[in-house]
Order: C-alpha cells, then structure tokens, then sequence
C-alpha cells in the first residue's frame, strides 16, 4: 500500500476489512486523483491536513497545538491512542518504517514489534 492509505489521523486504512469489502472508501483515498470533493468532506481533520499538502498531521509543525488533532486523539477509546501512537511513530520513524510494519496488521492500528 502507499502513503495514501494513512488517514491524516493516523488511521491505516490499507489493511482495513471494512476498505477491503468496499463498505468504505478509506480516509484519504481518491482526493488526490480528483474522484473525490475535498470540500464536501466532513472530517476536520482531514480538511485541514490535506489543504495544507501533508500526507499526515504528523508532517504538522501545530501538531502538538491543535485543537482539532488533540481533541480527536483525547477521545476515550483504545482506537485513539493507537491513532496517536501511529503519528508519534511516524514523526520519529518515517512514513517508510511504518508501512513496513503497518502492512502487517489486521485493522487501522496494530503493534509496533
């Protein structure tokens, strides 16, 4: 899978089953080519990032000040701070060594080792 497949949250929908069976069509996938309308999503989160040209918010020098971003990771749920460790990753690592691993996993988060 590409970089793509990386919500800006930090959602990997690469290996997700609900993208595989086609009930989804994935945070980011078709915006780039056009097949989708960046202005009729309804995820701010994925507004602000892709408006601004990054492939994550972990590419966002406000990463650690935005409302939005923070407000989303600070949700209760195990989901969201596999989110946020997928970013903190991604910042330190790079996009590369977490395909790597990420194309491993069964869902959107998995484990690092």
């Amino acid at each position: 899978m590409s970089i793509e497949a990386i919500g800006c949250c930090g959602a990997y929908c690469g290996t997700c089953r609900v993208l595989k069976e086609g009930a989804c069509r994935g945070c980011k996938l078709g915006y780039l080519s056009g097949e989708r309308d960046l202005a009729l999503a309804k995820c701010k989160i994925k507004v602000c990032c892709m408006t601004r040209g990054y492939a994550s918010c972990a590419d966002c020098a406000d990463y650690s000040t935005c409302d939005i971003l923070q407000g989303f990771l600070g949700k209760n749920g195990y989901k969201y701070k596999k989110y946020r460790e997928a970013l903190e990753f991604i910042r330190e690592n790079g996009y590369d060594a977490f395909l790597v691993i990420a194309d491993g996993w069964k869902n959107q988060y998995g484990k690092y080792r």
